[in-house]
């Protein structure tokens, strides 16, 4: 599918709501959707985006053509000057991007849980700060000065892509409802991840996706994710979205059964959990494990193998399963080194 072409889907929601897919281009090997929501109103239609996409221009110029594309389909104009008010799942960048150009264009009133107001208002300052963590994740990671070069350098380009925006509130500050939609807190992806209710469908960000397991980083680059906030979420989502039948995720097809995915992810997570302990007979640093884990894998995909194996050691650790192989090398050193670790 190219970038210019606008393959709508549309679908109703019980409450008489019209929802609306748009494809996009986020980065050359990512592509994703937003959601536009039609409220019917008593003088006019309320219109909700849900995300915003990536910022590149590919991503701007998919959005602004599907909105056209889903004016022809109601039989009026539809650009980023109608829209009401923008609804942002999470703090990452392939979410929240766009908004840089619609901020311009539109007078929407933008939301984002407060636990990533920063990303999106002091963008340039998040960009410095996960740098700086990242790098010491890294060295503790046993990656080779090479490969701490290569994370840091690909975190960096993909990052610098966003700006800082003026947001006009947070989810906490409307008692997470916004109009007719209903607001979940569910950390672990992103700190401030949300999904959103509406009806008898669910707006869920990348915290539940059809395809893959949405990625896990460590907590310790930010605080809120990790994998045991995430699972956590997971249980909290299962019992608030049992009347949920239809679930749209930033990436994939929509997905029918929610409460089967959810199981789904977490069995992926409980068998890699496993491996990781398999491994961790014998001592191992992190990029150890991501290798034995993931085996080659090139590209970002260094990165997130690396964040991922991370996450899953983090969370065995914290939970008194593992333990530092080579304390002595920490205790005797002013620096951060690379650890060791070894299933208790």
């Amino acid at each position: 599918m190219g970038t210019t072409e606008t393959e709508i889907k549309q679908f109703r929601t019980s409450g008489g709501a019209r929802v609306f897919a748009i494809p996009l281009q986020l980065f050359p090997i990512l592509r994703g959707f937003v959601y536009l929501v039609v409220e019917e109103g008593e003088h006019h239609p309320c219109l909700t985006l849900i995300d915003s996409g990536s910022g590149m221009s590919d991503s701007n110029a998919g959005l602004l053509a599907g909105l056209r594309a889903v004016g022809e389909l109601l039989g009026k104009a539809v650009d980023f000057a109608q829209l009401d008010r923008i609804l942002i799942t999470h703090g990452h960048i392939d979410h929240f991007g766009g908004c840089a150009q619609l901020r311009e264009q539109t007078s929407a009133k933008v939301y984002i849980h407060e636990l990533d107001l920063r990303n999106l208002t002091n963008y340039e300052e998040r960009i410095v700060v996960v740098s700086k963590h990242l790098e010491e994740f890294l060295v503790e990671a046993g990656a080779s000065e090479a490969l701490r070069h290569r994370c840091l350098e690909l975190y960096r380009i993909t990052k610098s892509l966003g700006r800082s925006i003026t947001v006009h509130g947070t989810y906490e500050a409307e008692n997470f409802q916004i109009g007719r939609f209903q607001v979940l807190h569910v950390p672990g992806h992103c700190a401030g991840h949300v999904v959103l209710k509406l009806d008898n469908v669910l707006f869920s960000g990348d915290m539940v996706l059809s395809h893959i397991t949405p990625h896990q980083a460590p907590e310790r680059l930010t605080h809120y994710t990790g994998l045991g906030h995430y699972l956590e979420s997971l249980a909290r989502l299962e019992s608030w979205a049992r009347d949920i039948e239809m679930t749209f995720g930033g990436h994939g097809a929509p997905i029918m059964d929610l409460e089967k995915r959810i199981q789904e992810i977490r069995e992926v997570h409980q068998e890699r959990l496993a491996i990781v302990l398999d491994i961790l007979k014998q001592p191992h640093t992190i990029t150890e494990v991501s290798q034995k884990l993931f085996g080659e894998v090139s590209g970002y995909n260094i990165l997130l193998a690396l964040e991922e194996s991370g996450a899953h050691v983090e969370y065995l650790y914290q939970r008194g399963l593992l333990e530092i192989a080579n304390l002595q090398d920490l205790e005797n050193s002013h620096r951060v080194v690379p650890i060791r670790y070894r299933r208790v």
